[in-house]
């Protein structure tokens, strides 16, 4: 079908993850993504994680749909397939350190010169701008400033990660945003393309919700709550009789009551001071007692059957094993079957958004280093000698 982004190019100059997750989820909706890569070596995900015949799975997730060609970046005739790339582009991901394009020679000014219609998405640690600007800067650093992980632990323990690069695919998710909206002014005449400014800080930062407002009106600073939700009421993380744990969200009103009474706690239920939210955040601790009492005395199955009965919002804590063997990740094709180069049969993530008249797709797994080269330089218009000669002079590979 093509999906929404037919017709729209993306030339990606990144690594790893911020950039490369944002073309990813551009190419699963039909843009032609062309994926700038190192000779030799390549993009460092390839040797990422956990690999299957030397190559990282997370790499054949990461670089689907994408085409990958292998420029040297060093050389004037590579610089040059790339300025050819980027003149009939719509859009160029990148997530280096701000500057270095620039000295390439393919700085915005270099760029949007040959190509007016063009945006460009630039993920960096902290922005384009500002006296953090030249630093050094990955997710986790994201995550530390953007306020996240402090908020992320147990009450007494250090600060903690959430388990995975949240602060990359948070970015990769803005600059998506971003070049979508940069698209849609371009496409409709509304004006020529832009950059995209992206900081890995600001983008765990404009999830923090109130945290400023907060602070500034009331000296509040939000703490660590473990797997409760602060402020609001009874909504936390119990253990079951089965040592499982399962998420209980009974902070409405009549949600609240509902779970008191499946409880055997009508005296709650009934309380004038719990009946709103404000006054049971005021009692929190004796009301995630009287849950845990009554958690601890059932199996995981049952409170989750009892809570379903009850209408209470409630979900077991997953592990990736849960995940793949859950009937609702199969329906919604959420788990999508895969074969690797070697023939190896495998489950990938689906793909998110759900569309109901365009969706997304995948067409290939993450490509070999440099197996569209010749292909797309002979769309560039670059005859058979003249890559040839490229490749000899390790301006391509």
């Amino acid at each position: 079908m093509g999906g929404p982004l037919q017709g729209i190019r993306v030339v990606e100059i990144g690594t790893l993850i911020a950039a490369p997750f944002a073309a990813r989820l551009m190419a699963e909706f039909g843009a032609d993504v062309i994926k700038i890569e190192a000779p030799e070596t390549g993009d460092p995900l390839r040797k990422w994680r956990k690999l299957h015949e030397g190559t990282s799975l997370w790499w054949y997730l990461q670089s689907r749909n994408k085409k990958s060609v292998c420029v040297n970046l060093k050389s004037p005739d590579g610089v040059d397939v790339v300025k050819r790339l980027v003149a009939d582009a719509d859009v160029v991901i990148e997530n280096l350190r701000p500057g270095a394009l620039e000295k390439l020679g393919l700085g915005w000014d270099v760029l949007h010169a040959l190509n007016p219609k063009l945006t460009m998405v630039r993920i960096s640690g902290y922005g384009q701008s500002g006296p953090y600007r030249d630093r050094p800067g990955f997710g986790a650093i994201g995550e530390a400033m953007g306020g996240i992980r402090y908020t992320t632990g147990e009450v007494d323990g250090a600060p903690a990660r959430v388990g995975v690069s949240l602060g990359d695919s948070l970015a990769s998710l803005h600059g998506v945003i971003g070049a979508l909206m940069s698209l849609l002014r371009v496409k409709t005449g509304q004006g020529d393309g832009q950059v995209v400014d992206v900081s890995l800080v600001e983008s765990v930062f404009n999830l923090m919700e109130s945290l400023v407002p907060e602070y500034d009106l009331l000296g509040h600073v939000r703490e660590r709550s473990g797997g409760a939700l602060p402020g609001i009421a009874p909504s936390n993380t119990y253990r079951t009789e089965d040592d499982g744990y399962v998420v209980i969200a009974g902070n409405s009103d009549p949600i609240f009551r509902r779970l008191m009474h499946l409880i055997g706690r009508p005296d709650l239920a009934d309380d004038p001071a719990l009946a709103h939210n404000d006054g049971r955040v005021k009692q929190v601790a004796m009301l995630d007692q009287a849950i845990t009492e009554w958690t601890a005395h059932h199996a995981t199955d049952d409170v989750l059957a009892a809570l379903e009965r009850a209408e209470v919002p409630a979900g077991r804590i997953y592990s990736v094993a849960d995940i793949v063997a859950d009937p609702h990740y199969q329906a919604r094709e959420m788990l999508l079957p895969a074969q690797l180069p070697g023939g190896a049969s495998v489950k990938m993530p689906g793909i998110v958004p759900k569309l109901s008249d365009t969706p997304g797709e995948v067409r290939w797994q993450g490509p070999a280093l440099g197996e569209h080269t010749g292909s797309v330089l002979s769309e560039l218009g670059f005859a058979s000698e003249d890559i040839e000669r490229l490749r000899r002079e390790g301006a391509v590979q």
